[in-house]
């Protein structure tokens, strides 16, 4: 992705609309690149798993509400989703100069009753989704959970349980890092996926806990 990154590079001390319009040609260039990759990334994604959207997202900004006025992103990024009801979860992939290049997965925005739903799991049993986190392949790839989370517990649930640590998630986020010379190398997009496999166990988990309720009963 040389032009993808070479773009990047310039755009992070060029951000403005004037300098972009004038290498609107690059831009696109270099878009088409990172779609290339992003495309061959779903094609192997889906030997081993039903992706049934995937979306790149626009390089323009939203600055209607934000301090941060300049107009572009310096990354190109999109998303994978996976086909609901029955499975659930996410991927993310971001592509960014200077070694802050990294992809995602899990879950970024759970609405209430999902949330709720994993919390009362978590409450009843907590040791699958441990013994999960702790696999050391997966560790070794995808490391600690990440995500926002409660300062406390949340309303009804005891402060001092066991997994509370858990319980006060309020996002489920798994990232990895990507250095500038991992994304040029021509083993990127292979990696990109074999990591994305890894997360597998935590999906079929979360899938299972939100197709069903407590006593194990399916709700699709």
């Amino acid at each position: 992705m040389k032009k993808t990154i070479a773009f990047l590079k310039q755009l992070e001390t060029n951000n403005d609309r004037d300098w972009f319009a004038e290498n609107k040609s690059i831009y696109q260039e270099s878009l088409n690149e990172f779609k290339a990759v992003f495309s061959d990334i779903e094609t192997l994604m889906k030997s081993h798993d039903i992706i049934d959207t995937a979306k790149v997202f626009r390089i323009y900004r939203d600055v209607r509400f934000s301090k941060n006025k300049l107009p572009y992103k310096t990354h190109f990024s999109g998303s994978f989703g996976r086909k609901k009801p029955e499975l659930r979860g996410g991927y993310y992939v971001h592509i960014q100069p200077n070694n802050k290049s990294f992809i995602a997965t899990g879950f970024w925005d759970p609405n209430k009753e999902d949330l709720l739903r994993i919390r009362r799991e978590f409450e009843m049993d907590d040791d699958e989704i441990r013994d999960i986190m702790s696999n050391k392949l997966f560790k070794s790839v995808w490391g600690t959970m990440e995500g926002d989370e409660l300062k406390t517990a949340p309303r009804d649930f005891d402060k001092e349980h066991k997994a509370i640590d858990l319980i006060r998630k309020k996002q489920f986020i798994f990232t990895k890092k990507y250095t500038d010379k991992e994304i040029l190398s021509s083993g990127f997009i292979n990696s990109v996926n074999e990591n994305f496999k890894t997360i597998k166990p935590f999906f079929n988990y979360m899938s299972d806990v939100l197709t069903t309720n407590l006593n194990g009963e399916s709700l699709i």
